[in-house]
């Protein structure tokens, strides 16, 4: 199946995307397969000027998708003046090397292309240093063919990051690099823990989901700040934290880089410690965009990508955006078939009272409750459950203070923790 797009616009570069489906893979699934790659390109600056599937059993293990079809898409670059040629699936330094030597033009793969996103959204030196990493990682193993494209200083789509001179760079080099890099990391995830340390008393929740499936705008909507939001994939890749003042808690909400399927293995090792945010979470809110036709693939996707991460155990709270977007008759089934999810819209702020409320709820659930009567001398301890727990009453007794309210367990040991060291200095 060949899909003709369109004309380009002026000065992109011109791609053909190719798939194939087949028994494991039915059609249909695999032109959506496309239709994602097709916004992966034109986030990475390229126009997609047409679409081949082919159907197959497997991928040709020389050229992915047969001899025939190559010289087809060689005809196809000519007919369409178009410079590049992107893959769904990863493709073998052989497939690659073969394709390159007959297509004569770029050649990139689903990790590749991914990869070069990364690299030109990274903006902060962490976020950087994990790119670059992840792409050495990623070029490593095909060395061997060194890439021609990359020789012929054309730039653009997938020159990004490391660049040709790491690419002609022996493996000892790029060994070295690489190891520069993860003590450079190690660094920086020493830094954000100390940084991490000074918000240890608030209640945190993170946001997980597909990417564009309006996190980011989500997050602005609740709490009322100007995080950047735009309708491409990987439009956050730091993560971000806000406050978010409830009616009995304070929170810290954070914005996570989005999940993708496919998301390169190396890209998500290097991505670990900026997802710390995910891990630490007392819970997670797993925001899904209602008016996709791929709901469950998606959650699937992020389900499978927590569990990469060793943080599957963590609570989820199901929240569908983007209803506005959504038909009534759809909307209906969808609460039906996931009775415990919120329903919201961060662009229209619909829903968010009750997300707000269930944000709460969870929060309460930490909570146990105390009744505490403290030596007036010891009144840096009560002054401890202010700052962390929810003080309900309070009133002095001869040289007693009487305090009631509710507070995390944890922070409870550590209320406990401390009057035994004043009561100890006073002894």
């Amino acid at each position: 199946m060949i899909e003709d797009i369109g004309q380009p616009t002026v000065d992109r570069e011109k791609a053909i995307l190719v798939g194939i489906y087949g028994p494991d893979i039915p059609r249909w699934l695999a032109k959506e397969y496309l239709d994602e790659l097709e916004m992966l390109a034109a986030t990475a600056g390229a126009t997609t000027v047409k679409k081949v599937l082919q159907n197959r059993p497997h991928p040709d293990p020389t050229t992915y998708i047969g001899k025939g079809k190559l010289s087809q898409l060689r005809t196809m670059l000519n007919e369409e003046n178009a410079d590049l040629l992107i893959f769904d699936d990863d493709l073998s330094a052989t497939q690659a090397r073969n394709i390159e030597k007959t297509a004569d033009e770029k050649v990139l793969d689903r990790s590749g292309l991914i990869l070069d996103i990364f690299a030109s959204r990274a903006k902060t030196s962490a976020a950087k240093t994990q790119v670059e990493l992840a792409q050495l990682q990623y070029l490593l193993p095909r060395l061997t063919r060194l890439w021609t494209h990359l020789s012929r200083q054309k730039g653009g789509i997938g020159t990004k990051g490391p660049g040709e001179t790491q690419i002609e760079t022996d493996r000892r080099l790029i060994g070295n690099r690489i190891a520069t890099l993860k003590e450079k990391l190690e660094k920086l995830d020493r830094q954000r823990t100390t940084q991490r340390k000074g918000r240890s008393d608030n209640n945190r929740v993170a946001l997980v989901g597909y990417t564009n499936a309006g996190k980011s705008t989500l997050m602005n909507a609740l709490t009322d700040t100007q995080v950047l939001a735009e309708d491409r994939l990987f439009a956050t890749l730091d993560s971000t934290v806000r406050r978010l003042e409830l009616e009995n808690h304070e929170i810290l909400l954070s914005d996570t880089v989005g999940f993708i399927r496919k998301l390169p293995h190396n890209l998500i090792e290097s991505f670990k410690s900026t997802l710390d945010e995910v891990r630490e979470a007392d819970f997670l809110l797993h925001v899904v965009d209602a008016s996709s036709r791929m709901i469950e693939d998606y959650i699937e996707v992020v389900n499978d990508t927590l569990e990469e991460l060793g943080i599957e155990d963590t609570r989820k709270v199901l929240v569908f955006n983007k209803i506005d977007l959504v038909e009534p008759t759809r909307l209906m089934e969808l609460k039906k078939e996931y009775p415990g999810a919120l329903f919201v819209s961060g662009e229209r702020g619909m829903g968010l009272d009750k997300l707000q409320a269930r944000i709460e709820h969870l929060i309460e659930e930490d909570y146990i409750s105390f009744r505490y009567n403290v030596p007036m001398a010891h009144y840096k301890a009560v002054a401890f459950l202010h700052e962390v727990g929810v003080v309900e009453n309070e009133h002095f007794e001869d040289d007693y203070v009487i305090v009631e309210g509710s507070v995390k367990k944890s922070d409870r040991d550590r209320f406990q923790t401390m009057l035994d060291k004043l009561e100890t200095a006073v002894i």
